[in-house]
């Protein structure tokens, strides 16, 4: 059975009916247990979602707002397609969220039930104690029996049934209008500062049928699933669109893992933030070293002989380089990446050893995914081509270096922000385009090359643009740092200099240099600084240098709380 590229469907439960049909014996999740792994086929993933849905229209939540919040499991995703697809209007917490906060968008979301698991007992406790939320339902993915005012998730799904085998059919007949919102997602950020994204039906299908019709993944294919579910991009990359070709899903037991479970699992896709690629490539890196100078000139020609080979179209990467292949599992044939850029360094180096890694760029606003890199359609440093059904251009565009502000419309872009018509304005061009809020250019092939977020960006007295991202990827490519943060200093003359605070890799240091003092760690690193300034024009120059061993404080998304961290640097 081939996949059909071109397959349409309206919304999310036209898709499960298609999938069910085609694939519904075929696997769809093989959840890892000590007592030995369990499989679920698409067929029963259905059945599950029926069950839950019928359930939840019998105890009254028809067109309510239900949240879930767990670690990445199959409940979770039963739970977002139950309440989806019949249900009412599903709101994704974020999972690492402290419990006053979690109170606080319960309360902006309106929700009146919530999904959650163990994890979560202690905050659901008070906050069903404080009495402040609209919740009437508090569903437990683990308890067995309903106790203290919460309700047994398994319980739930077994009147489902017997409901359904009883002939109640309003779940299963119920009507999608795809244009209303039914999904509502909140933006990282502090819970004053976040936003409420209401998507539809239309936008997430619109992707998923997008990424469907480009990326070459098929029924026969196994992701791995690490990035929290909550995020759009994990859980329209890693969880819709895996169920949408009728291919299986494993939920990573934790970065710490990811190695092993590629290897015994034979993983065929993951999606992952640049960090965690990166972390990967050194560890490739390391081992390759470790094996001695004959195995890293074996890696070395390997390398320049498929350089060679390319040029006359053949391609013998993965049998040059088959046992670093087998040792992650040797079935990977795309690792996507996503959420910041990737260092070019570490993508040119997985491409060089043959691996097929692909950077993809979005937001939560647009469902995610505007444009992607794929296996035949790269170019280093850029985020590929705009996705088929998306339009995007460059706003107020710089003449000399061609960056303006990307905008994007189609029908993967969000009906709005949730009760928020200051952001909406402040979002959207009066022609109706997004505006992503990041510097790109264009280049005449159609590749996007992203530039930086534009509320970072340093304008020089003179007029001229920097671009924080640009600076901190040349940086961060030194073996001596781990992160970077550029940020504006300014003087008296009110004309801001290019200024960097380093996080330094201690352990790295000390191992290859010994325990070296402050100073010789920060003279090291200034050398490396003036290395890249070298490469770039004068009006770029880093002229400020911090060095420490504490990593940046980080949203949930893994993005640095750069107004926290520059508040840091003012406070001394």
């Amino acid at each position: 059975m081939s996949l059909d590229r071109t397959m349409k469907f309206s919304d999310l439960k036209d898709m499960l009916n298609q999938v069910v049909e085609r694939y519904g014996d075929r696997r769809a999740f093989l959840l890892q247990d000590d007592n030995g792994d369990k499989i679920i086929t698409h067929k029963e993933f259905r059945n599950d979602i029926n069950y839950l849905g019928t359930a939840m229209i019998q105890m009254g939540l028809k067109d309510k707002r239900i949240a879930v919040i767990s670690e990445n499991r199959y409940e979770w995703e039963t739970t977002y397609l139950a309440v989806a697809t019949g249900v009412g209007i599903i709101v994704p917490l974020d999972k690492a969220l402290p419990e006053n906060e979690i109170e606080n968008l319960i309360l902006r979301s309106e929700v009146e039930a919530i999904v959650y698991s163990k994890k979560y007992d202690e905050s659901m406790n008070s906050i069903q104690k404080n009495g402040k939320t609209n919740l009437k339902y508090f569903i437990s993915m683990d308890i067995e029996e309903d106790i203290d005012g919460k309700y047994s998730y398994k319980k739930i799904i077994n009147l489902g049934k017997d409901l359904l085998e009883n002939g109640d059919t309003r779940f299963i007949t119920s009507t999608i209008d795809n244009e209303k919102m039914s999904i509502m997602l909140f933006t990282s950020g502090t819970t004053a500062m976040s936003k409420a994204v209401m998507l539809s039906h239309k936008n997430i299908c619109t992707n998923i049928m997008d990424i469907r019709s480009t990326f070459e993944l098929d029924e026969t294919d196994t992701l791995l699933s690490f990035l929290p579910l909550h995020h759009t991009f994990e859980c329209t990359v890693g969880f819709l669109y895996p169920i949408s070709i009728g291919g299986s899903i494993i939920f990573s037991k934790g970065v710490r893992h990811i190695g092993e479970e590629l290897k015994k699992y034979r993983i065929t896709g993951m999606i992952c933030v640049p960090a965690v690629y990166e972390k990967m490539y050194q560890r490739l890196i390391k081992g390759i070293e470790e094996k001695g100078q004959i195995t890293k000139v074996k890696v070395k020609a390997g390398v320049t002989i498929s350089k060679a080979l390319s040029k006359v179209g053949l391609d013998f990467r993965k049998r040059l380089f088959s046992e670093i292949h087998e040792n992650l599992g040797g079935r990977i044939k795309a690792m996507v990446a996503g959420g910041a850029a990737l260092s070019p360094e570490v993508e040119k180096g997985f491409q060089d050893l043959g691996f097929n890694v692909l950077q993809g760029y979005g937001l939560t606003e647009t469902s995610p995914i505007i444009a992607a890199e794929l296996t035949n359609q790269k170019r280093l440093g850029s985020i590929g081509k705009k996705f088929p059904s998306v339009e995007v251009k460059l706003d107020e565009v710089d003449e000399q270096t061609g960056v303006g502000e990307l905008l994007v419309k189609g029908d993967s872009v969000m009906i709005g922000y949730y009760n928020n018509d200051e952001a909406n304005k402040e979002a959207f061009t009066e022609d109706g385009w997004l505006r992503t809020g990041d510097y790109a250019r264009i280049d005449k092939d159609g590749y996007i090359f992203i530039s930086g977020r534009k509320k970072f960006v340093i304008v020089l007295q003179n007029g001229k643009n920097v671009y924080p991202e640009e600076i901190e990827a040349l940086v961060n490519e030194s073996p001596l740092v781990v992160e970077s943060m550029v940020y504006a200093k300014y003087e008296d003359d009110n004309d801001p200099d290019v200024s960097i605070k380093v996080v330094y890799d201690k352990k790295y240091i000390n191992e290859k240099f010994g325990n070296l003092t402050d100073e010789k760690i920060y003279d090291m690193i200034w050398q490396e600084i003036k290395t890249v300034n070298r490469t770039m024009p004068k009006y770029k120059w880093v002229k400020n240098l911090i060095i420490t061993d504490k990593e940046f404080e980080k949203t949930t998304t893994h993005k640095i709380k750069r107004k926290v961290e520059i508040e840091k640097i003012l406070q001394g």
